[in-house]
């Protein structure tokens, strides 16, 4: 098996005004460049067009549909990672909408990749997002993992240049998921590679 790096995209959710997600990304790509399993990219939707209106065709039907001249860097960059981590906040009860439409807007970028998720919120810390996240992935034929990292009452677990108050435990377990996404990004890869 390679030791090659593997490509790693951490998407940014959420696009609202004022919001916590490049903090909590940053934080989380700062332990994937230690991981040293991973080439990351960090891909902000808030810098990237996202229509509403998708495509007249199914992407089962058309999956590589024209897509808006400023989606090319976002559509790019999911093609050629091997893993993808969406950082995610819970929005009333489920994920941000800004995700749902970059993933509607995409198909074979998720087929036999594995997802992982970096959730924050109030009370639940994300995982009301993820649990919906885990059935949209799902159905795209893609591998979520079983384990993530959470950060609930994130507002007070950060202090103002973003470092964590007491990291040890998110840290663990990011470890914990990058070591997961690691060996099924590899596994995958190899799988995607050798068979057609």
């Amino acid at each position: 098996m390679s030791s090659s790096p593997l490509r790693l995209a951490i998407i940014v959710a959420s696009v609202r005004e004022g919001r916590f997600g490049p903090v909590v990304a940053r934080w989380f790509a700062e332990r994937a460049r230690r991981h040293a399993g991973f080439e990351v990219t960090v891909i902000d939707l808030a810098e990237a067009t996202l229509p509403l209106a998708l495509p007249a065709t199914s992407p089962k039907v058309d999956p590589d549909p024209v897509r808006p001249a400023d989606m090319a860097a976002l559509t790019e960059g999911l093609t050629v990672a091997d893993a993808v981590v969406v950082v995610t906040p819970d929005i009333n009860r489920s994920y941000p909408a800004s995700l749902k439409t970059a993933i509607d807007w995409h198909y074979t970028q998720w087929d036999r990749k594995p997802i992982a998720f970096v959730g924050y919120g109030g009370l639940t810390g994300g995982l009301y997002a993820i649990s919906h996240l885990r059935e949209i992935f799902n159905e795209l034929n893609a591998h979520t993992l079983r384990d993530y990292v959470s950060f609930p009452r994130y507002y007070e677990l950060f202090d103002p240049e973003g470092n964590l108050h007491a990291p040890a435990g998110p840290e663990d377990a990011a470890t914990t998921m990058l070591d997961q996404l690691e060996w099924w990004a590899r596994a995958l890869s190899t799988a995607r590679q050798t068979v057609a």
